[in-house]
């Protein structure tokens, strides 16, 4: 982690609480992650996880609570707003336009950077038009690089395998540039070989481009590894905080761990329904 980013934390909530009808989704969760972190979040299927990244990145709004980025707070606020401020986010479920080409989707990740439009494509303004499609045009290709996805820039994205897809999301993503990103599960349904990939792009993400992450993953091996410190929830409450080794030894994390492979029969957190994606 960076040394260099001050003491202050970057992100805090502070006694959130979600409900849907007679769900309670999150109760009292209350956490604090500094700039330049790698914080992860687990837990059983149901624990409250996703919902957490809806509240911190304004999808969801929680009925208490407070939620401040860089000491300001944001619990009422837009996504559109806060990912002006600078969170960025993947979907559980992928998100990408399935018509559109690698390139155009991540293009997509920087309209909130865009000042130039077709108003101002006046002669007078070309210039900086054009030389600002220019510098976004150099961004996207220096994340396209880093991800090494350069040979499928131009493919359709509904076209490519689930791994590939991933990746491209998480590049439209990174695209906003964000102080802090939320990664939904960025290695699901990928094999060992995709997973090792993905886990060093997110650990180069944080430690050579600055990203403070927030992360949720159900590989207890890639959390453990590349975790800076660890919060659990189970059943919408927060259990357990620490560096890995202390929540590997916790004794409420191993019981809130027996039964889990149950749990994942029932494909709470992975299905695709609006009741699975407010309780995850």
């Amino acid at each position: 982690m960076s040394s260099d980013q001050g003491g202050g934390n970057i992100l805090e909530t502070r006694d959130i609480t979600l409900r849907f009808g007679g769900v309670q989704a999150l109760s009292n969760v209350f956490f604090e992650v500094k700039p330049g972190e790698l914080f992860s979040i687990i837990g059983p299927n149901g624990a409250g996880k996703t919902s957490m990244l809806n509240c911190i990145s304004g999808r969801y709004s929680p009925n208490e609570g407070q939620i401040l980025f860089q000491g300001r707070e944001i619990t009422n606020m837009s996504p559109n707003d806060r990912a002006d401020l600078g969170i960025g986010r993947t979907f559980q479920n992928l998100a990408l336009f399935g018509h559109m080409s690698v390139l155009d989707n991540i293009l997509v990740g920087r309209h909130h950077l865009i000042k130039n439009n077709f108003l101002t494509g006046s002669l007078y303004w070309l210039g900086g038009a054009q030389r600002e499609e220019l510098e976004h045009r150099r961004a996207v290709e220096d994340i396209i690089d880093f991800l090494e996805i350069s040979h499928i820039r131009k493919a359709t994205a509904g076209t490519l395998a689930y791994g590939l897809r991933k990746r491209v999301e998480l590049a439209r993503a990174v695209a906003l540039r964000p102080k802090l990103i939320l990664l939904d599960e960025p290695m699901a349904g990928m094999n060992l070989e995709e997973k090792e990939d993905m886990a060093r792009y997110i650990v180069d993400l944080n430690e050579e481009w600055g990203m403070t992450v927030i992360m949720i993953e159900h590989d207890m091996g890639v959390v453990m590894d590349i975790s800076h410190r660890v919060m659990v929830l189970d059943f919408g409450k927060k259990i357990a905080e620490g560096l890995p080794d202390e929540i590997m030894a916790n004794p409420e994390v191993k019981t809130a761990y027996l039964g889990d492979d149950e749990d994942e029969d029932d494909g709470a957190e992975g299905g695709t329904g609006a009741e699975s994606e407010q309780v995850a």
